[in-house]
C-alpha cells in the first residue's frame, strides 16, 4: 500500500501524467494493482461459475472485469467500493475491497459518504462470512461450536474493513496537513517577498528624502556665508583704491567667512561619510539611512556652535546678534527687535528659528542688496514668532549677481511645517519682501 500520487477524488493534480493520473508512476501502480485484482477475481470466478451453474468462461470474464475496476480507484473511488460490495456474494474481490476502501478514506469526499460505504462494506462482509462459515459448519467441513460463527464473521469483517479505512483516514489527514503547511509556506514566502519589495521602496524613498534633506542642510550651512563673502568681495572691489584701510578690513572679513564656510562644509561631509559607513554596515536598514542627514547637520552645528557644552543640537537664538552683526558688517542696514521674555526652547525649535532668520537675510543679500531690513522676534506663551522684512532696495544699489536655486523658501517652509508651525512669505505693499514664521514652543 502506498500514498504516492493520492489526490482529491475527481480532481487530478496538474502534471505530465496519463489521463487522470498526475504522475506516470501512479498510473503504473494502479494498472499493476488492477491486473493483480483482475487475476484474483478471474481465478475466483471459476468457483463462482460452478456454484452458480453458469459457464466457467462467463465466471472468469465476470471476475476479470470486476477486478479490473480497481484501475479507476483514483478517479471514481465510490464506484470501486460499490463494485467490491456487489461481488462479495460471489466471494471474490478481496484486494478490490481493501484497496478501494483505503482510496475512498484517503480522498476528499465528505465523511458521511465514506462512513456509509464503509458501513455497507462491513455489513456485506459480515453477512457473506456468516453465511459461508454457517454452511461449512452445516456440511461438517468445520467442527467448531456455534459461537465461532458470529465471532469469525465479526472478526473477518473488522479485519477486512477497519485497517484500510483507518490507514486511508490517516493518510488523507496527513496529506491535507502537508498541503496546508505547503500553502502556508508559499503564503509566507509571498509575504516576505512583498515585504522585501516594500522595504526596498521605503529605502529608495528614504534615500530620495535624504538627498533633498542633505541639499537643504548644505544650503543652510554654507549659502549664508558664501553670500556674505560675495558681498564683501564686491565692496572690496569698490573701495580698494579709495579706502585701502576699509579694503583690508573687508578682505579680512572675506577670509574669515571663507574659513568658516569651509570648516562647516568639512564637518558636515565628515559626518555624512561616517554615517554612510554605518549604513553600509547595517545594509538594508532604513532608519540609519534616514538619520544620516539629520546627524550630519546636527554634528556640524555642534562643532561650530559648541552644542556639546550648551546641550543644543545646533545654533540657538542667542547667536542672532552675531548673525545680524555679520550682515551689518557686509553693509546691510539691519535692526533687531525682541518682544516678550527671552527663554530657552527645545534645540530643534531654536535651530529652526535661527535658520529661518539666516536664510531670510541671505535672500536680502541676494535679491535686495542695500535694502534696510527689520528682524523681529516675539516670545509668546506657547510659541515663538519671527519676521524678517526688508524695504525696497535703493535705486543706486548694485546687485551682487548672486545665483539662486530657488530652494531657500522651500527649505524654510519644510523646517517650520515639520515642527507643526506656520510659514508665510511674499512681497509687501511697499515693494519689499517679508518672511514670517510661527513655531510652537513645545
Amino acid at each position: 500500500m502506498t500514498t504516492t500520487g493520492e489526490y482529491h477524488a475527481g480532481h487530478p493534480p496538474p502534471g505530465a501524467g496519463l489521463w487522470w493520473w498526475g504522475r506516470w508512476r501512479s498510473a503504473v501502480l494502479d494498472v499493476s494493482l488492477g491486473m493483480v485484482s483482475a487475476l484474483e477475481c478471474g481465478v475466483e470466478g471459476v468457483r463462482f461459475a460452478a456454484d452458480a451453474g453458469i459457464p466457467v468462461a462467463a465466471g472468469v470474464v465476470f471476475g476479470l472485469l470486476a477486478g479490473a475496476v480497481l484501475v479507476l480507484r483514483r478517479r471514481w473511488p465510490i464506484a470501486v467500493v460499490l463494485v467490491s460490495i456487489a461481488v462479495l456474494p460471489a466471494q471474490m474481490g478481496l484486494l478490490l475491497g481493501i484497496v478501494g476502501l483505503y482510496t475512498l478514506a484517503a480522498s476528499e469526499l465528505p465523511r458521511r459518504i465514506i462512513a456509509s460505504l464503509a458501513g455497507m462494506s462491513f455489513v456485506g462482509t459480515l453477512i457473506v462470512t456468516f453465511v459461508w462459515v454457517r454452511q461449512g459448519v452445516d456440511r461438517g467441513d468445520l467442527s467448531f461450536g456455534d459461537w465461532v460463527v458470529p465471532f469469525a464473521s465479526v472478526t473477518t469483517a473488522l479485519g477486512v474493513t477497519a485497517p484500510p479505512l483507518l490507514l486511508g483516514l490517516y493518510v488523507g489527514a496527513r496529506r491535507r496537513l502537508m498541503e496546508s503547511l505547503r500553502e502556508r509556506a508559499d503564503s509566507l514566502e509571498r509575504e516576505l517577498q512583498l515585504l522585501a519589495e516594500r522595504a526596498e521602496e521605503r529605502a529608495e524613498w528614504a534615500r530620495n528624502e535624504e538627498r533633498t534633506r542633505i541639499a537643504r542642510e548644505m544650503h543652510d550651512v554654507v549659502a549664508h556665508r558664501v553670500s556674505l563673502m560675495v558681498v564683501h568681495a564686491a565692496a572690496l572691489q569698490a573701495v580698494a583704491r579709495k579706502d585701502p584701510e576699509k579694503a583690508v578690513k573687508n578682505a579680512s572679513l572675506v577670509g574669515d567667512m571663507g574659513r568658516q564656510a569651509l570648516t562647516e562644509l568639512r564637518e558636515m561631509l565628515g559626518v555624512l561619510r561616517s554615517g554612510a559607513v554605518e549604513v553600509e554596515r547595517v545594509r538594508g536598514a532604513v532608519v540609519p539611512l534616514a538619520a544620516v542627514g539629520a546627524a550630519a547637520a546636527a554634528a556640524a552645528d555642534r562643532e561650530r556652535f559648541g552644542g556639546d557644552e550648551g546641550g543644543a543640537d545646533g545654533p540657538c537664538l542667542s547667536e542672532l546678534e552675531e548673525l545680524i552683526g555679520q550682515s551689518a558688517a557686509a553693509g546691510m542696514a539691519v535692526d533687531l527687535s525682541v518682544e516678550g521674555e527671552t527663554r530657552v526652547y527645545a534645540p530643534e525649535v531654536e535651530q529652526t528659528a535661527y535658520r529661518v532668520v539666516q536664510e531670510a537675510l541671505t535672500n536680502v543679500h541676494k535679491h535686495a542688496a542695500g535694502a534696510k531690513t527689520h528682524v523681529r522676534l516675539a516670545h509668546r506663551a506657547s510659541e515663538i514668532a519671527m519676521q524678517v522684512e526688508n524695504e525696497p532696495p535703493p535705486e543706486s544699489a548694485s546687485s551682487a549677481l548672486l545665483p539662486s536655486g530657488g530652494n531657500g523658501l522651500v527649505g524654510m517652509k519644510e523646517r517650520v511645517v515639520a515642527l507643526g508651525g506656520v510659514f508665510v512669505s511674499g512681497p509687501t505693499d511697499a515693494g519689499g519682501f517679508r518672511v514670517s514664521a510661527v513655531i510652537p514652543a513645545a
